[in-house]
Order: C-alpha cells, then sequence, then structure tokens
C-alpha cells in the first residue's frame, strides 16, 4: 500500500491505492469525510472496453460527424458503434464542449502536457493572466528542447513545476467538467531533458499528480512507457487506464499492457496508418487479432488526429 498527502487550499486529500482498487477521502475543515468519486474504466465489452475517438489535431467540433468520428468502418468492414470516450486537448476545447458530449452520454478524457511545455498557447486561450509555458520559463523549470517539437522538458522534481502542473489540471480539465487526464510525456525520465530525471522521480511525480487529479474526481492515465515494465508495474496501482501508441508496431504491448490487462483496467492502443502503410483493412488485420486476443482496445488513426479513425470491433 502506498500512501501519499496532498494539500489543496485548506484541504488534505488523504490517497491511499491498493491492489484491489483506489479509495480516496476528503478530509474537511472540521473532520468531516466526502468521499471523492472518479471514473474507472475497464476493458469489457465488445472491444475490449468502450468505442474510442482520439480527436487533439484541432478543436473538436461536437456537430462534426467527421471530429466525433462517426460511421467508422471496423475490422471486419462492419460500421463500428460510436465512440463513447473522447480524448481531445484540453486547453484548445472549452467546457461548452465538454458539455456536449456529456449530453450524449460520452466520457472526455482532457490531454494535457505534463513533462514537458511549447509556447503554443497565449494566456488568453487559456484564460489566465499568465500562461503555462511563461511560468513554467519565468520559475527556471524549462530544460533540453525535445527532438522534433517546439517544446521544452519540465523539471519535474521542483515544487513550482507540480504547482503549475496541478493548476492546469484544475483550471484546464477539472473546471471544464472533463472526466479523466491523459499526461502526454509522463515518462521523460527515458530522454535526455537536462536534469538528469530517475525513474524513481518520475513514478512520484506522476503518482502525486494522480492523486492530485483523483482528489478533483478526475481519472489518471498512463502514457506509453513502451519499453520498461517496471515503471508501468509502478503506475498502475494509483492509474485508472492505459494508452500507448503503437505498441504492435514496436512490437512492444506485451511490455506495458500486462499489469492493466491483469487489473482489468481499460488499455488503450493507437496504431497510425501512416506507419503501416498499407490500406486500412488490411492494416488492421495485421494487429487488430493480437489486441482482441490481448484484451486491448486497438484503434487506426491517421497520424493528424484529426478526426479518422478504425476501430478493431
Amino acid at each position: 500500500m502506498k500512501k501519499s498527502t496532498i494539500i489543496v487550499g485548506a484541504v488534505c486529500v488523504l490517497a491511499v491505492a491498493a491492489v484491489t482498487g483506489i479509495l480516496v477521502a476528503v478530509l474537511a475543515p472540521g473532520g468531516g469525510h466526502a468521499a471523492v468519486t472518479w471514473w474507472q474504466p475497464t476493458n469489457s465489452g465488445p472491444n475490449n472496453g468502450p468505442e474510442f475517438q482520439w480527436e487533439i489535431g484541432h478543436a473538436l467540433n461536437p456537430v462534426s460527424s467527421s471530429d466525433l468520428g462517426l460511421s467508422a468502418v471496423n475490422a471486419a468492414g462492419a460500421k463500428a458503434p460510436d465512440p463513447t470516450i473522447y480524448d481531445i486537448d484540453g486547453i484548445e476545447n472549452p467546457a461548452s464542449t465538454v458539455t456536449a458530449l456529456h449530453q450524449k452520454g460520452d466520457k472526455v478524457i482532457c490531454y494535457i502536457e505534463v513533462g514537458s511545455a511549447g509556447n503554443y498557447y497565449s494566456a488568453a486561450d487559456e484564460g489566465i493572466p499568465v500562461s503555462y509555458y511563461s511560468q513554467l520559463k519565468s520559475a527556471g523549470d524549462l530544460g533540453t528542447k525535445m527532438s522534433g517539437y517546439p517544446e521544452h522538458y519540465v523539471n519535474i522534481n521542483k515544487a513550482s513545476t507540480v504547482s503549475i502542473i496541478e493548476s492546469m489540471i484544475l483550471q484546464q480539465c477539472s473546471a471544464k467538467g472533463f472526466d479523466a487526464v491523459e499526461p502526454d510525456i509522463d515518462d521523460s525520465y527515458t530522454d535526455n531533458t537536462g536534469f538528469g530525471i530517475t525513474e524513481a522521480q518520475n513514478e512520484a511525480y506522476d503518482q502525486k499528480l494522480a492523486a492530485y487529479a483523483h482528489s478533483l474526481g478526475l481519472a489518471w492515465g498512463q502514457k506509453n512507457g513502451d519499453n520498461d515494465p517496471a515503471f508501468a508495474k509502478a503506475l498502475e496501482p494509483t492509474t485508472d487506464f492505459l494508452l500507448t501508441e503503437e505498441c504492435n508496431y514496436y512490437k512492444s504491448c506485451g511490455i506495458v499492457t500486462p499489469p492493466y490487462v491483469s487489473a482489468g483496467k481499460l488499455v488503450l492502443n493507437a496504431e497510425y496508418s501512416d506507419d503501416w502503410g498499407t490500406s486500412g483493412t488490411t492494416d488492421l488485420g495485421k494487429f487488430c487479432p493480437a489486441d482482441i486476443k490481448g484484451h486491448i482496445n486497438g484503434v487506426l488513426f491517421g497520424t493528424a488526429l484529426a478526426g479518422w479513425h478504425r476501430p478493431c470491433q
């Protein structure tokens, strides 16, 4: 059993993670207790979990059938059920989009970056006086530039980084009504960040953010970490789902997914048509049998993540 205590304003949150599940108690001033619950998706159902749409190429248009991924065709060539989980950019999308998806009965995941920062958004875009990127830069929390992207790694060992990322979770994910968080770059210990981050430090950082998200009633995911079974095993008890990219293409599904599959938790696998490189039907035939057998919710996406997708089932 692992325990961590966080202070959020005048509220003390004790998050207790056990193998069988997660219990969170909120201790209000005066000693009262109020249970905090959050979405805990499983790998049950005809596609090893709910149908999934990942749309971060642009702000999702809640009345666009393309953005919503309606009428997608599965590996068998039949119309797939409409998605009921949407993973969208937490900053680009307003609360009204989250509300519109909720009105359809869907769950909505908030995509944010927790291990790096790019100067993509203005403070006005984020609805705050000073952008998160500027806050991190002013605090001296930016490190090495990420290869191939206009982003810099952040110093996850500094309290200022934790505070700024937590404020992003609160302002962009919780306040807008999202159900969960997809934390991109949550395994920066594998890269040259400029800070010498260790695996243990990265685990502690992710677990701290997970506990904070849970205190707000948000589910928390793991993103990738495909080449390190120890990392996935350490995070799974405090993490509600896994999103892995191209674990079939890189032959790493058996490395990162087992802890989540064994726990019956939702495992989302995004494979990219640009890498598989043939027709959608042929590409699906290359990895869907393995995903279906492995209790993984597999989906083929275009690399732009701009609407088009084809699920395994």
